[in-house]
């Protein structure tokens, strides 16, 4: 109970310190207008994501590198302490960013803003996830060791498919003893595909009414079927295992 409450308070210290840093970031923008001013925030819907990206469009071509840092360090502070909202910036990105800087830099935030959790809740968070999701937490341990073998296609899975949510892929990874190598690369490998959508949806973002927009039915089901082929060379290897024994 104690080890819990003094890690919480840690993790909140380490939140609002990089809450300062966030704000510092968006403190150096160029001088707006009030109303522009008010669209300047983490987007919680496509309606913010809308309004945000009307206004960093008509600063990207001069302030590009200033509207880059500023959507680099918002993806990471996101996926570091697993808030809800990568997503739209996912889908911003297709519409701020050319084909393949936008898909680099999902990747590249994903994959450092999930490790930076993973190493958060490996150092400070084992006993919030192991007191507040138990039951999920062993569960998902049972998969895990079916899979110690190839980690990193089942990873790749993980972040191509909607099973688990990321939020706690990160937080419970260092729990069940994930290693860093294939959590990184899977998370850096895995979340391209998906992230392909998004930013094709971006390309049409002011037509777009939810973020569930972004993905239909159709490319769900080629997301999971792609999530399931990860998998095949584990089966491959599998098989000519056995063939040998």
């Amino acid at each position: 109970m104690e080890g819990s409450k003094r890690s919480i308070a840690v993790l909140i210290g380490i939140f609002t310190a990089a809450s300062v840093v966030l704000t510092f970031i968006y403190s150096n923008l160029p001088n707006l207008p009030v109303e522009q001013k008010a669209a300047i925030k983490l987007p919680r819907d496509i309606e913010d994501a809308k309004e945000l990206g009307k206004v960093i469009s008509l600063y990207k071509d001069t302030h590009y590198f200033s509207v880059m840092g500023m959507y680099f360090a918002t993806y990471i502070f996101l996926q570091t302490f697993a808030i809800p909202g990568s997503i739209f910036l996912s889908i911003l990105s297709g519409f701020l960013f050319s084909f393949p800087i936008n898909l680099f830099l999902i990747c590249s935030c994903s994959a450092i803003g999930a490790t930076n959790c993973f190493l958060l809740f490996s150092l400070l968070g084992r006993s919030i996830v192991t007191r507040y999701f138990p039951e999920r937490v062993n569960s998902w341990n049972d998969q895990v060791n079916k899979h110690r073998d190839h980690l990193l296609n089942y990873v790749i899975f993980l972040r191509i498919t909607p099973f688990l949510p990321n939020w706690f892929i990160n937080m419970a990874s260092p729990v069940i003893g994930v290693p860093v190598y294939p959590f990184v690369f899977g998370t850096f490998l895995g979340v391209a595909p998906p992230s392909l959508l998004a930013i094709q949806a971006g390309k049409t973002l002011h037509t777009l009414t939810s973020a569930g927009d972004a993905i239909s039915p159709l490319q769900l089901g080629l997301l999971i079927l792609l999530g399931f082929a990860s998998m095949i060379p584990v089966a491959f290897k599998k098989y000519f295992r056995q063939k040998l024994e």
